[in-house]
């Protein structure tokens, strides 16, 4: 059950074998979900720990595209998954594994999101649940959902990346199973994200991706390359990677050309989900980011705030901070000419609305407070 090579100390990643798929039509007539690719998932699917994950709307936002600059915009909704996150795309496959190398239980760090889905699915697995998260940076939201779901919940005096320090030397000690994205199982689930957009889409798109600790932009990618390997996808798509200004060591390591991630020792912004200054898996997205010729670029809170609003008010789609991040990014992108406006563009949007639900996010458009009665209605809406 290891995470990282024994020689080289980077995390293993997980490749599959010879897999023999005569076209899209070996799927087409499943269900729309993650194990709808059940071939290419190499853990074994008769054993399936699910919860309907995966197959999420892909909305196209005719106004948002305006807005953004940009010729043709889709919104990979990944809020309608069964705990509200991406995150359980991987727990359905990460779980899975877990029962097969007969696991007792399972452990993450969390800024909310991996703790609300694990809960849930080792809930649904019989396993038990230790999730360590912030204490005092983790969303109302997401808290209740992982309390919800029978999780015992530590809260760490320090940030995401003082979690995660602990749960990696605590597992084996207490003898949990690993689920945050440095188990390479659990990016496996992730990556049917790819083969959902690639089904509807094709390649000829731009994928933005709001990046945090960097396993979901390396897992979408990957997820191309194992289709255009099989001859499924005659191109690839362009991953742009988004990060908060307050958070931004893996845009800063792609921007400066480096090779070496430097840590945020303190990061901050509104978007907690990717509220991470040491993000693991910074090599893969590195790959992803530079095999698709893509492109990184950080947003304030204040561009993130006016993202989730655009997102609301002109598609009513609800996201929390993170999730608009992507909007956020292409906006930014699309005023400095450094994304294709005329080629399609699919904003990944991580997390639903009611994950953050903080009301300082949204200043009232327009609110009155009235009497019961008419009168006192109609004088009040005369005056606005």
């Amino acid at each position: 059950m290891g995470y990282v090579c024994e020689r080289c100390g980077d995390l293993l990643d997980v490749v599959i074998g010879d897999v023999e798929v005569d076209g899209w039509e070996r799927f087409r007539g499943r269900e729309w979900g993650v194990w709808r690719y059940r071939e290419l998932l190499p853990v074994d699917h008769t054993r399936k720990v699910s919860i309907r994950e995966g197959g999420t709307p892909l909305i196209p936002c005719p106004k948002l595209a305006e807005w953004v600059g940009v010729k043709e915009l889709y919104v990979k909704f990944e809020g309608a998954n069964p705990t509200g996150s991406f995150k359980d795309r991987g727990m359905t496959v990460g779980v899975t594994k877990a029962l097969e190398f007969g696991a007792r239980g399972v452990i993450c760090a969390s800024t909310g999101n991996t703790a609300a889905s694990l809960a849930a699915y080792a809930a649904r697995a019989g396993l038990r649940c230790l999730v360590a998260v912030p204490e005092g940076a983790i969303a109302l939201g997401k808290l209740l959902q992982a309390i919800a779901h029978g999780a015992l919940v530590v809260k760490v005096q320090g940030n995401f990346d003082d979690a995660l320090s602990l749960v990696m030397e605590a597992a084996s000690r207490l003898g949990l199973y690993i689920l945050n994205s440095l188990n390479p199982w659990r990016l496996e689930g992730q990556k049917t994200l790819a083969f959902e957009l690639a089904e509807e889409l094709g390649h000829d798109i731009q994928v933005a991706v709001p990046v945090g600790n960097c396993g979901n932009i390396s897992a979408i990618w990957k997820g191309f390359k194992e289709l255009h390997q099989l001859g499924l996808l005659d191109g690839l798509p362009r991953m742009i990677g988004i990060q908060a200004e307050g958070a931004p060591p893996f845009a800063e390591l792609v921007k400066n050309g480096g090779d070496v991630l430097k840590p945020v020792e303190n990061p901050e912004t509104i978007a907690t989900a990717i509220r991470i200054g040491r993000p693991v898996n910074w090599k893969k997205a590195l790959r992803a980011v530079r095999e698709s010729e893509g492109v990184v670029e950080t947003v304030s809170d204040e561009e993130i705030m006016d993202a989730q609003k655009a997102l609301a008010r002109l598609e009513g789609i609800g996201v929390e901070p993170a999730s608009a991040a992507s909007v956020a990014g292409v906006k930014k992108l699309s005023e400095l000419g450094e994304i294709e406006k005329d080629r399609r563009i699919v904003c990944v949007c991580t997390g639903h609305l009611l994950k953050d639900p903080n009301p300082e996010l949204f200043h009232p458009y327009m609110e009155i407070t009235v009497k019961p009665e008419l009168d006192d209605l109609m004088e009040k809406l005369s005056h606005l």
